[in-house]
């Protein structure tokens, strides 16, 4: 695979920006549970918030909130606001991963880089701050008043960068969210950053396929 796009657009949190939500609630939870125990309150609470996000929009600490809840209830745990807060405030405190600032760098002074996240405003820009790179946009669920994978996120990026799906390249470490919609949407360049913590999507889906951003240079030319 080699094209050049118009604006390659990323997923934020897991593709370039450390997501360790797991640890936080395992530092939170874990003395209520068995290791076994704590890695199914660890799934259950990443597929809530999966299920939380395919409503109407509201504000990321109520998707956190509920999601949490659902889970303590789940695992016979007492839910506590406090502890779901202390999760919502974690987020802008994390960095990018290792590979990311030095390549994103690279691609970002030849072609425009666009981020499309599930996050709020308040959030984001922290986050994108750590990744030391020049972004174009930076889109969030709470300007699209919807989430991802829903398309009419998608459909809000498209319409902000005037342009369609055949003039972009999806980058993305997490196909519920990102590959599976961007296919829906008519994005027919994507590239799966397999970063081990989600299963590799069936080919159906035409990907490109990278171990981290900086085999992301060669996919477009540089």
């Amino acid at each position: 695979m080699t094209f050049r796009p118009k604006y390659i657009t990323f997923d934020c949190y897991g593709t370039l920006t450390y997501f360790p939500m797991h640890q936080v609630a395992h530092d939170i939870y874990a003395d209520q549970l068995s290791p076994e125990q704590m890695y199914q309150f660890s799934n259950d609470f990443s597929n809530f918030r999966f299920d939380e996000v395919m409503g109407d929009w509201k504000p990321y600490d109520q998707i956190l909130k509920s999601a949490v809840q659902r889970t303590c209830k789940r695992h016979g745990l007492t839910y506590r606001d406090e502890d779901a807060q202390r999760i919502y405030d974690a987020v802008p405190t994390w960095g990018p991963h290792a590979d990311v600032p030095h390549a994103l760098t690279r691609v970002g002074k030849k072609i425009p880089l666009v981020i499309l996240s599930n996050a709020m405003n308040e959030q984001i820009h922290s986050n994108v701050s750590k990744l030391e790179a020049p972004f174009h946009k930076v889109f969030t669920a709470e300007d699209a008043q919807a989430y991802k994978p829903r398309l009419a996120a998608y459909e809000y990026m498209l319409d902000q960068l005037g342009c369609g799906p055949e003039d972009i390249l999806h980058v993305s470490a997490n196909p519920r969210y990102d590959i599976f919609p961007a296919h829906d949407m008519g994005i027919k360049n994507k590239v799966f950053v397999n970063r081990g913590h989600e299963p590799r999507p069936n080919e159906a889906f035409n990907f490109a396929e990278i171990r981290d951003i900086k085999g992301l240079p060669a996919l477009v030319g540089l």
